[in-house]
């Protein structure tokens, strides 16, 4: 039987090829299609036609919205240098000498307001370097330290973050964003200070040996912003972003007559389902037209415009592509063999059997709401039903799978990591060990102490 063997064979190429720089948007289908010829499936074409893009078309449906209105948001916090504003304000109420925690905050308050990881990393690395350099701290803890601020405890962990991996499964679990709040600050804690010290301990071991910045071509920094806006105008849409999605899902949507959508013609579903999606467009739609009536002098609306709606293909063209390869590996009988025996590793407990079944996916595809939009499309009927059987919380069950798709995602081939390094321009060898151990280590020790809390003292 070459089901089994194809699927890891096909897995681990797709890691190769993708630490390689290859787009998955050739992968995702080239190698979906090549594990179905060698599992010896009755047909190419209709796996490729009728599961892997019809799986990638209802992904980028229902998600394409928050990626644009998230794109546009960026380019208009950096065009109006409202970006640039907050993380030189952080950097220099903190001070060069804490550098780290800096780059940490910096990242944390933009990444929180709803600001895409690229941006982020272009807006903060010039301010990083600067304030690196002056503290005579090595270039390679750049990297991490922007990884533990970006896809971390703002990811996954605080209430109410903006970032997709918290909102994939409200349409699952009739949740929003602001699911179980207690626990995702004791993990978001956890997570931020479990970075904090690896980071501080990498710097104390790097000064014992002498190590500094070292010899590095940082030209780039050429690319400065001049007059900057005032830090608590540059933060306001931030804090917009977070507060109208709360009064959103806590009290606008639930007291609207909604009962129009239990019709068929808007796919029979209930507010329940939509609001933690609608909750996010609403509040970034509303920060957009704060930021350029605020900016509209300094910044060029047109190019932002044009240039988030450019911006936001390819990140959910990549995804959707991995939702696709997903959606075709989870269709052969191998991989339900695989799938059935990570569940059953705990069959009546959904947040243990959910937790490794998101984990997994998302070491495969390199990929936090790759693997998590996967395994929602997989299980996540059958995970509600088994958490109302057990008694556990649709919210619980939300900030633990949201928590656990932090888990694994940052391997080699991770999309985010590449990109981070290329603006960086360093490599693997000079930040990969950093990188791991703040964003997979760390998120995974935090999610584990989270579970653990939770069944211990039902905190949420």
């Amino acid at each position: 039987m070459l089901e089994v063997p194809s699927i890891f064979l096909s897995i681990a190429l797709l890691m190769f090829f993708a630490y390689k720089g290859v787009s998955v948007l050739v992968l995702a289908p080239l190698l979906a299609s090549c594990t179905v010829l060698l599992s010896g499936q009755e047909s190419l074409l209709a796996h490729y036609t009728q599961i892997f893009m019809v799986k990638l078309g209802d992904f980028a449906t229902i998600y394409f919205p928050l990626f644009l209105l998230s794109a546009i948001f960026g380019k208009i916090m950096e065009n109006s240098g409202s970006a640039r504003a907050i993380s030189e304000y952080v950097s220099q109420k903190i001070g060069p000498e804490k550098a780290i925690l800096a780059t940490v905050l910096s990242c944390a308050v933009l990444t929180y307001g709803g600001v895409s990881l690229f941006v982020v990393a272009f807006a903060v690395y010039p301010i990083a370097v600067a304030l690196f350099r002056k503290a005579d701290i090595p270039k390679r803890l750049i990297p991490p330290a922007i990884a533990l601020g970006s896809f971390t405890f703002t990811m996954v962990a605080l209430p109410g973050t903006p970032a997709i991996q918290n909102a994939i499964p409200t349409q699952y679990f009739g949740t929003n964003t602001f699911a179980a709040p207690g626990l995702g600050i004791i993990a978001a804690t956890l997570m931020f200070v479990g970075g904090m010290f690896w980071l501080r301990r990498q710097l104390k071991f790097a000064r014992i040996i002498g190590e500094g910045y070292g010899q590095h071509d940082d030209r780039v920094l050429q690319t400065a912003i001049n007059d900057l806006p005032n830090f608590w105008v540059a933060v306001m849409p931030v804090i917009l972003v977070i507060l109208v999605n709360y009064i959103s899902v806590k009290y606008v949507f639930p007291n609207i007559d909604t009962s129009y959508l239990q019709t068929e013609k808007y796919g029979a579903t209930d507010i329940k389902v939509v609001a933690g999606n609608w909750g996010i467009i609403v509040a970034v739609f509303f920060s957009i037209l704060f930021l350029t009536c605020k900016h509209f002098k300094r910044i060029n609306l047109l190019k932002c415009l044009n240039g988030g709606a450019a911006d936001s293909l390819l990140p959910i063209f990549n995804t959707a592509s991995v939702v696709g390869y997903g959606a075709v590996i989870n269709s052969l009988p191998g991989f339900v063999m695989i799938r059935d025996q990570i569940i059953s590793l705990s069959s009546e407990n959904p947040i243990i059997s959910g937790s490794c079944v998101t984990g997994a996916l998302c070491a495969i595809t390199g990929s936090a709401s790759g693997g998590l939009s996967i395994s929602m499309e997989m299980i996540g009927e059958q995970l509600l039903k088994l958490a109302n059987q057990a008694n556990v919380s649709p919210e619980v069950l939300h900030r633990i799978i949201s928590l656990a798709s932090s888990t694994l995602h940052a391997l080699p081939h991770n999309g985010a990591i590449i990109t981070l390094l290329v603006i960086c321009g360093l490599t693997h060898k000079d930040s990969y060990r950093d990188i791991l151990v703040v964003s997979l280590v760390n998120t995974t020790v935090a999610t584990l102490i989270a579970i653990l809390i939770y069944n211990l003292l039902g905190v949420f």
